[in-house]
């Protein structure tokens, strides 16, 4: 994006979407400022310190940050309209952007490959960029999840700036501004209940792949995304006949080998679902004109993104892992893929928001019935609570009651520490659920108290 540097307010700059865009903006030299609720509540916030580290300026969200010299102020969707800053800069004349209006504008200026899917589209967009830059593309970046290698001591790892005119997105469709991205080329991974009804969003993914200029690439397998395939779709697979099918496939517990055309890949993430974004990313590659033995030459070397399958405790026969999996479809495969070889686990789910659990309620119950074995246990933690307006009609005791009806093993828990307190009866922990870093803390002193056992 070639413009003149401007002075940007970023308000929740701590979110995930709302971050990559900052510090991308921030490395193609525009003054980036930015406050957010978690900050003020936590100083030593990594993401804070490596935000201040990069040369952007962290203030408190109470309107102060706010100047008339402000060229712009981009604004969360999480933030209410009534925090102070709102009023500040509507009293000043200060344009006004939410951060999917700014994404969009941002990716006009690009030659642009959205990533979407209510599921896997962070580690997809992820693998690609990485890809991308190991193969001398030189690729822009902007996702929602953090690349492992792409993290410094100034950078979460969730953007990169490249000299090239191409720009990997990670394209959400919660918010539905989706539909206004014109992006050259558009991944679509799966569609299945996770923000908004199947419906709604399927409609949104109808859109993209009829506003993109060039080539769409997708999931032959999903019997929902099958229902918009169109003759200029590229297909990929596992399972049905496409363009882009794995065969010869090797499920290791902590890697993946598997062939594309004849040609051999492994591929150093866990489970199917993984198997699909790293399809994707060949598919998507080999269509831009990379050979797909030269793609095979360094896809192993991608090791994924923070709080995807992140191994804690792997030791004497215990194992810890900390996920992101939030949504039944998400959760399922990560279900999936750790009882392929492990027994007897214990499952500490944490529900990302009041909303989203009165959504998906009866999946979540669904889920958890079907992939709970007789020898697992489930924890439900509280569900996470970020501040702001939100009815409070609903809680994880609710989910419990109902998945102990379906004859699982289960439980309520109001605090941490009463499962660190009887840590030991299982030997496999996973730990799981979106938006709260603390989780991955949680990860850790449950490894930490096994550790103190052996």
């Amino acid at each position: 994006m070639q413009e003149r540097p401007r002075k940007i307010f970023f308000s929740g700059i701590g979110g995930s979407g709302m971050s990559a865009i900052a510090c991308f903006m921030a490395e193609k030299g525009h003054a980036v400022a930015g406050s957010d609720r978690t900050f003020d509540a936590n100083h030593g916030n990594p993401l804070r310190k490596a935000m201040i580290a990069k040369g952007i300026r962290i203030v408190q969200q109470n309107g102060s940050g706010i100047e008339k010299d402000i060229d712009l102020a981009v604004f969360s969707t999480a933030v209410e309209p009534t925090v102070p800053e709102c009023a500040e800069a509507k009293k000043l004349g200060i344009p006004i952007k939410s951060r999917p209006q700014y994404l969009t504008e941002i990716t006009s200026s690009y030659r642009t490959i959205a990533v979407t899917g209510t599921s896997g589209k962070s580690t997809a967009s992820g693998m690609l960029a990485f890809l991308m830059t190991r193969l001398g593309l030189d690729p822009n970046f902007i996702g929602g999840g953090r690349v492992k290698q792409f993290k410094t001591a100034s950078s979460p790892g969730n953007c990169i700036t490249g000299e090239s005119d191409t720009l990997v997105i990670e394209a959400c469709e919660s918010d539905g501004t989706i539909v206004h991205y014109r992006p050259e080329h558009s991944i679509i991974l799966n569609l299945a209940l996770d923000h908004n009804p199947v419906e709604k969003t399927a409609g949104m993914f109808a859109t993209l792949m009829n506003n993109t200029r060039s080539k769409i690439l997708i999931n032959n397998d999903d019997e929902n995304l099958r229902k918009l395939n169109s003759n200029k779709a590229i297909t990929f697979s596992i399972h049905a006949p496409s363009e882009y099918r794995a065969a010869a496939i090797r499920y290791d517990p902590f890697s993946t080998v598997f062939a594309v055309k004849n040609t051999e890949f492994c591929l150093n993430l866990p489970g199917t679902h993984n198997l699909y974004n790293a399809v994707a990313c060949i598919a998507m590659l080999s269509e831009l004109g990379i050979e797909l033995d030269t793609v095979a030459s360094v896809l192993h070397e991608f090791q994924g993104i923070d709080r995807r399958f992140d191994v804690h405790l792997n030791d004497r026969g215990y194992l810890v892992l900390d996920d992101y999996a939030h949504n039944p479809h998400k959760i399922a495969s990560l279900m999936a893929t750790v009882r392929q070889f492990r027994e007897k686990i214990c499952y500490l789910f944490q529900p990302h928001g009041y909303g989203p659990t009165r959504m998906m309620r009866r999946e979540y119950v669904e889920t958890f019935i079907e992939n709970l074995r007789a020898s697992d246990h489930l924890v439900l933690l509280p569900i996470f609570y970020a501040g702001g307006d939100v009815r409070k009609d609903i809680s994880s005791n609710d989910l419990a009651d109902e998945i102990k009806a379906g004859g699982k093993s289960v439980e309520p828990a109001e605090k941490r520490s009463d499962v660190i307190d009887r840590v030991g009866k299982f030997k496999t922990y996973v730990v799981f659920g979106a938006r709260d870093e603390s989780l991955s803390d949680f990860a850790d002193a449950i490894s930490a108290m096994l550790t103190s056992k052996f």
